[in-house]
């Protein structure tokens, strides 16, 4: 996932024996919450799963499932194919959220059913409810008849008003990081991985996608079948549905998108057979088929989700000029990095996203140059040294302790992209590329299709990268990147040649009556304006201010990367000039990463506040659950909070 080449950062008695009918969903007297983890666990356990996957797996998922617009809700059955292996194992334990389950069964080989018994238990506020099945036969199959709730975290429902098009609805899913449970009763888990298949019925106008074969010439009929060979783990299910049209790229990719956006987006993103191309030059063979993007309605939460086959992406950072295709590079190099090697918990993640956010690197570096690389690692990096300055020292390591109670989603962070992305180029720098090249494809061919962590890493490591240079690395700094807070010392930081010019022409703008000139700033793209309006500092004159946006236009520009810092500067420099501007963006757009930095801002003072209430009040209709979380938070806290003096008058 990601949520930009700038990443916001973000601060996350059982009934025995069976019965001839199926039993009544039981609830226990207590929640239960997933086994809190100890020193002596492997790092691959999983604390943010009820499952028990030391007993029994599932190895196939089968789905049959009708979308229902009108309810707001996905409903039918799921069939496991399941592997057991602890023989004196008799339940098999379920993650579920908001889940009606009506009955469950075990699916003899011939087809004959027989009830089996239940429990699903109160539900936990971060995970859910623990779904407990009495297995004392051990099945081979189980089945699951359930339905969702229409406030499902995983699933967004867009009335036709909210889509581009403003003709049908649209439906969404967002299973990262334990989402999926809350859509389909799972083992929600990234140490589990399964193939799947589907049929899926709907409403017959519109068309329906997954992560999975998806044809391209698939007729619009309500009913819809998909097959996903490779197993992958349950935060990569993902469905959407709405009106959709295809655009191919090459003969393996193609852009999904409203038939007003199709266009926009296939030009955006023309490259990415290229991107494609220099990927599997570095590091083997692409393995899933086909590599189609679906551009979702600007209230997806985040810049792209890297569902295998189909990428979801945000409709933000398709602004004309392809200076925001580090999304699709990014959301690619998972096909490497996250969905062909996973990390085996959400404690790890730094094995998906520092992996991935480095091939992103590489991948722009073959395509657009070493100096747009360049220009992105060294704004990525500025990013992060400024968020650990208000982290916990123990969020700051690459190998996160047990999350034991935490959302997965609230424990991430930049540093698990950024800091990861560094380790591998502090590694690559030591090595040099022809050694660690070769490495790393290895620990993808060795490790595909599989879960890891990070102590297998450090082993594959130690057995076939840091011999080929014993001097090379030292213990201690293996030990700083993995294990201890902030960036080491001896960390080389990225430097661009561009950004020498853009900061000479800003202090030069702040010390003089003068914009900069346009000979100077008529190549500059969104890297450049980045880099030039985050050296502005906390505030500007309003002369300044005014002086800025009559030449740049910043106040209603569609680029997002430029809306989430010029707004904020605006509302901190008194500039209300911008403040109906600021207000149109967060209502139309529902991506965390742009929206929350201006409700931060907003919500430091009484006025913001209760302007930031109002916009919300018409946004939330169509913000994702998880936007929508995030930002019902932020009021909370600034409503008891005390209150600040108002944005300063210049």
């Amino acid at each position: 996932m990601r949520s930009s080449f700038l990443m916001l950062p973000l601060a996350v008695a059982l009934v025995a024996g069976c019965a001839k009918e199926p039993a009544a969903p039981t609830v226990d007297p207590v929640a239960q919450k997933p086994a809190a983890a100890v020193n002596s666990v492997s790092r691959s356990h999983d604390e943010s799963s009820y499952a028990e996957p030391d007993k029994v797996v599932i190895k196939d998922l089968a789905l049959d499932l009708k979308v229902d617009f009108d309810a707001k809700q996905i409903g039918g059955t799921a069939t496991y194919t399941l592997e057991w292996k602890d023989k004196a194992a008799t339940q098999l334990l379920l993650d579920t959220r908001e889940l009606t389950v009506e009955k469950i069964e075990a699916v003899a080989a011939d087809g004959a059913v027989s009830p089996l018994q239940f429990v699903l238990a109160p539900a936990d506020k971060v995970f859910g409810s623990k779904l407990s099945i009495e297995t004392p036969q051990q099945p081979a199959t189980v089945r699951i008849t359930y339905h969702t709730a229409p406030t499902a975290s995983g699933l967004q429902w867009l009335e036709p008003s909210m889509t581009e098009g403003k003709k049908l609805p649209f439906m969404f899913s967002q299973s990262q990081a334990i989402h999926a449970r809350s859509w389909v009763p799972l083992q929600d888990t990234p140490s589990v991985r399964f193939t799947y298949s589907a049929h899926v019925t709907s409403r017959p106008d519109v068309m329906v996608l997954m992560s999975a074969d998806n044809d391209p010439k698939a007729a619009r009929d309500g009913d819809y079948a998909f097959k996903m060979p490779q197993p992958i783990p349950s935060y990569l299910l993902a469905i959407a549905a709405g009106d959709l049209v295809f655009e191919p790229i090459s003969e393996r990719s193609g852009v999904w998108a409203e038939p007003t956006m199709v266009g926009k987006a296939t030009k955006e993103f023309e490259d990415t057979e290229k991107m494609i191309g220099a990927a599997e030059n570095l590091y083997g063979e692409y393995r899933w088929g086909r590599y189609d993007m679906l551009v979702l309605p600007p209230s997806f939460p985040f810049g792209g989700m890297e569902n295998p086959r189909l990428t979801f992406a945000t409709p933000t950072v398709i602004v004309g000029d392809k200076s925001l295709v580090s999304l699709v590079a990014h959301e690619l190099a998972h096909s490497w990095s996250g969905n062909l090697v996973t990390n085996a918990s959400w404690k790890d993640i730094w094995l998906n996203e520092g992996f991935t956010t480095y091939v992103q690197g590489r991948i722009t570096e073959a395509l657009y140059g070493t100096e747009m690389a360049e220009m992105e690692r060294e704004i990525d990096q500025t990013d992060l040294l400024n968020e650990v300055k208000d982290m916990s020292p123990a969020d700051q390591a690459l190998a996160l302790p047990p999350l034991n109670e935490r959302d997965p989603d609230e424990a991430l962070s930049n540093v698990a992209y950024v800091k990861g992305a560094w380790f591998l180029q502090f590694l690559e720098q030591r090595f040099g590329r022809a050694v660690f090249d070769p490495f790393l494809r290895g620990w993808f061919n060795d490790h595909a299709f599989q879960s890891a962590n990070t102590d297998q890493f450090v082993a594959y490591m130690q057995k076939n990268l840091l011999p080929k240079n014993p001097t090379a690395v030292t213990e201690a700094e293996l030990k700083a990147w993995l294990e201890e807070s902030g960036i080491p010392a001896f960390a080389t930081k990225a430097r661009s040649r561009n950004f020498a010019v853009v900061d000479t022409a800003r202090i030069a703008f702040l010390g003089s009556p003068e914009v900069p000139n346009k000979q100077v700033t008529s190549e500059w793209g969104t890297q450049e304006w980045v880099r030039f309006i985050d050296g502005l500092g906390q505030t500007l004159p309003l002369e300044k201010m005014a002086q800025l946006d009559k030449a740049y236009h910043f106040t209603g520009t569609p680029n997002g990367e430029i809306a989430m810092r010029w707004y904020p500067l605006a509302i901190r420099s008194g500039y209300t000039d911008a403040q109906a501007a600021a207000g149109e963006f967060i209502q139309t757009v529902g991506r965390r990463k742009l929206v929350l930095p201006i409700y931060a801002e907003l919500l430091k003072t009484p006025e913001g506040l209760a302007f930031a209430k109002d916009v919300f009040a018409k946004a939330k209709p169509g913000y994702h659950p998880i936007t929508t979380a995030s930002v019902e938070d932020m009021i909370a806290k600034a409503e008891a909070a005390p209150k600040q003096d108002a944005a300063p008058k210049q």
